[in-house]
């Protein structure tokens, strides 16, 4: 399962890449080892304009009674996304977008050993998402979301069974909703990313606190035992 990622050192060349139409992010910060509950950038479509946000990672549905839930629901399995309870309206309202992240972080079963994975041309990877729209007592609007998986490829196999749906250009324009497609489409969308195209490399055991936070998580280093 993803539950760690790496956010872009920067959004400019995001901005460009997906073409983006309106830009809410102020401040910008990378980080080395984003978790649930912390914020990601995201891209969603509305009226045929894209916009470039950040979003809570880890979805609170609108009908949820407090924030707890966003926990547990920071991945949402691809089979029978559609019926699950956490993610049906979601799915139903068409609240699909793409979470923007540079690579992420794995842990092999056999000896917990932390590897990062990226796209082999090291560009951003582009995970498709649910995301919601929660109101707290006070009225105070919260987005959040959750990164959809699949069962993993071949490369990522020997470390978890589990993969993040990555989608390739030719796929944001239907699954941001921009191009009619239906549920069938739209599922077949959610597929493994094929293992020739990414690569992984063991990296320190630090980032499995998440109080650490630095470019050194992110390097190439000798397994640990």
């Amino acid at each position: 399962m993803c539950g760690r990622a790496k956010r872009p050192d920067d959004v400019s060349e995001i901005k460009l890449d997906l073409k983006i139409d309106f830009d809410e992010i102020d401040d910008y910060q990378p980080s080395f080892n984003a978790a649930p509950t912390a914020k990601l950038p995201v891209v969603v479509a509305k009226d045929g304009a894209r916009t470039l946000t950040l979003m809570r990672w880890g979805l609170v549905p609108s009908w949820a009674t407090g924030l707890k839930i966003g926990y547990p629901t920071f991945n949402a399995r691809a089979e029978g996304i559609e019926s699950r309870a956490a993610f049906r309206a979601a799915w139903r309202a068409g609240r699909r977008c793409l979470v923007v992240a540079d690579g992420y972080y794995e842990w092999r079963d056999a000896d917990k050993q932390p590897f990062a994975i990226a796209l082999g041309n090291r560009g951003p990877m582009l995970f498709a998402g649910l995301w919601d729209v929660w109101r707290g007592p006070d009225g105070t609007a919260l987005k959040s979301f959750a990164i959809v998986t699949t069962a993993a490829n071949a490369l990522l196999r020997p470390l978890h069974g589990r993969m993040p749906v990555v989608l390739p250009q030719d796929s944001w324009a239907a699954w941001l909703g921009e191009t009619a497609a239906g549920d069938g489409a739209l599922k077949a969308l959610l597929k493994p990313y094929p293992g020739e195209r990414m690569t992984l490399w063991p990296v320190d055991r630090r980032v499995g606190n998440v109080r650490n936070n630095d470019p050194d998580l992110f390097a190439p280093r000798a397994e640990t035992f």
